[in-house]
């Protein structure tokens, strides 16, 4: 079977190149690809774009996206709209509040229209602003809208080790510098001198656990932390060896 014909199915890790769009004004608002992000208006300098990683079926993605990916052929480009309840879900308008200005003033926030806050341990967008309470929203965003998302798997990885470090940069955002090495179903994942103090990775590495198991079927998954002394003594330097000058006569 040639690689255009490979069919993704669940439980499945792959590459994916997207881009998400307001299905009623077909405004971009996410994408994986630095052309498509510049021409709609916005390209982060900040962001590191090219496909993804995805465990395909682990609800990493809207749940219409998830199943518009199972069944999809690699290389393949493909275009769906998702209904609300396969995307953000519906809007509650019981989730708009009105939370007192002193509140925020207390965390050390300056509100503005349009601004994600997280307030309370909620996250929320704040609507609008009078001179003692703030309206926040805090609904998913693009709750009750519908999305549309052209979209194509580049590739389906197969490898073990392949799949490990997929899962890394999946869960913990980059895999450089990691290694792995895979023994049936024992990983062994060796961590760079970075992650050793990362309170980031502190939580990561039970994600990559939870999805090792569920995505390759590991039974043991394994981290190494390497402490190699350097050796900073130099060696001697032996004088150069020069040819004896001649006096002159």
């Amino acid at each position: 079977m040639s690689a255009d014909e490979v069919k993704i199915q669940k439980g499945d890790i792959v590459r994916l190149e997207y881009s998400g769009y307001l299905a009623d004004s077909n405004e971009l608002f996410d994408t994986s690809v630095m052309e498509v992000a510049k021409d709609g208006g916005i390209f982060d300098e900040n962001v590191t774009y090219g496909p993804i990683p995805l465990l395909v079926g682990s609800g990493r993605v809207f749940e219409g996206l998830d199943e518009a990916i199972v069944g999809s052929v690699v290389n393949e480009e493909r275009e769906i709209t998702l209904a609300p309840e396969k995307a953000a879900g519906a809007r509650d308008p019981k989730l708009v509040e009105n939370i007192p200005l002193r509140d925020f003033f207390k965390q050390e926030i300056e509100p503005k229209i349009g601004m994600e806050v997280n307030i309370k341990n909620r996250v929320g967008i704040i609507n609008t602003i009078t001179p003692r309470m703030v309206r926040v929203d805090f609904n998913r965003r693009f709750a009750g809208r519908s999305l549309k998302y052209k979209f194509k798997v580049v590739a389906k990885v197969d490898d073990p080790v392949e799949k490990t470090l997929s899962v890394i940069q999946m869960d913990f955002g980059s895999p450089e510098n990691f290694s792995a090495a895979v023994d049936g179903d024992l990983y062994t994942i060796t961590i760079p001198d970075v992650c050793k103090y990362d309170q980031k990775w502190m939580l990561a590495k039970y994600k990559v656990v939870a999805d090792l198991r569920e995505g390759l079927k590991a039974k043991t998954v394994r981290f190494v932390e390497e402490y190699v002394k350097k050796d900073e003594e130099k060696k001697e330097e032996k004088p150069e060896e020069r040819e004896p000058e001649e006096l002159p006569q």
